[in-house]
């Protein structure tokens, strides 16, 4: 009997043993949940909208004579960088100092003033004409890295760096614009103006690339399965135009009293199926040179290219949506 209970203690003991070291083991595989700001680090200038420069600039027009005075200028720089991201992870242990991870990230711009130019008339407070175009960009990546660390039990720094890899993006151009004149043809009462009030969305679909990404953080354990982490992440994602397409547009004429604004009668205007192929849509190119389909006049708020029923051309802009961050979240292990 003393032999039958001492055999069962020892392979108790070793059981409890057993137990003690397989909860010890790290888990495998993991999941991660993530959300967190970023900060633009390297912002530069932005590209043209269509003729018009990245500028904020006034003017003064002279009502009699439509002498224009330029009375202020900058130029608007910034990043695209700049917003919120989330992310989902799927991660596997190596080992306990080892990891590798890839992330699936979406990322929501802030908005960004990306050409301004308003014309003023002289003595009368009123603008002749103004454009305004705002832009933000939305994108969907995946990062895969490797994660280090020095594998504590409760407390975990750790280092990432890999790749950044663009699956899907936007950059999303809104343009308001109001222009005053006198139309050659167009008989006008006195005193009046036709003004031409133009609402436009463009879309910029970019060219495939590759960024970079690292960060520092740590993680935190709360329970048996679950972690909280924070981390800093910096990004260096460079991104080229590829090809640019209208995707909403109205415009309006109307007679209106110059003193008042007040709406005498409506003209014609346009809508999306007036455009034509060289105005909806842009492909973008590295040279322009004589054989490029660019424009050559403008009839009212229509452009003529050189062949209106293809896409037009203009050259490549660069934008970056890299950024410094801090991100945080939930990690659970499997």
């Amino acid at each position: 009997m003393n032999r039958i209970n001492h055999a069962f203690l020892c392979i108790s003991a070793l059981l409890l043993v057993q137990g003690a070291s397989a909860q010890n083991v790290p888990k495998k595989m993991y999941l991660k949940v993530a959300g967190g700001y970023f900060f633009s680090v390297s912002p530069g200038q932005f590209p043209d909208v269509g003729p018009y420069p990245p500028r904020d600039i006034r003017n003064t027009v002279n009502p009699g004579t439509g002498a224009v005075t330029e009375v202020f200028e900058r130029v608007l720089t910034g990043s695209y960088g700049e917003g919120l991201r989330g992310g989902i992870s799927v991660g596997y242990n190596i080992n306990k100092h080892i990891a590798i991870e890839g992330t699936f990230n979406y990322f929501h711009s802030q908005e960004n003033l990306m050409t301004r130019n308003v014309s003023v008339f002289e003595g009368l407070g009123k603008d002749a004409a103004r454009v305004e175009s705002d832009g933000h960009v939305n994108a969907v990546d995946f990062a895969p890295g490797l994660v280090v660390s020095p594998g504590y039990e409760k407390f975990n720094p750790y280092v990432r760096f890999g790749f950044v890899v663009p699956l899907w993006g936007r950059l999303i151009i809104e343009t308001e614009a109001m222009r005053m004149s006198r139309p050659q043809g167009v008989p006008l009462p006195a005193g009046t103006m036709v003004r031409t009030d133009i609402s436009r969305t463009e879309e910029i679909e970019p060219n495939p690339t590759l960024g970079f990404q690292g960060a520092m953080g740590f993680n935190y354990n709360v329970s048996r399965r679950i972690d909280i982490f924070a981390e800093a992440e910096y990004r260096n994602v460079p991104v080229r135009s590829k090809r640019k397409e209208v995707t909403r547009y109205s415009e309006t004429n109307n007679i209106v009293n110059v003193q008042t604004d007040a709406v005498i009668s409506q003209l014609p205007g346009r809508t999306m199926n007036d455009l034509s192929t060289a105005e909806r849509q842009t492909t973008y190119v590295t040279v322009l040179d004589e054989n490029s389909n660019t424009p050559v006049g403008a009839t009212g708020a229509k452009t003529n290219y050189k062949n209106d029923n293809a896409p037009a051309n203009d050259l490549k802009s660069y934008i970056n949506i890299g950024g410094l961050g801090l991100n945080a979240g939930i990690r659970i292990r499997f």
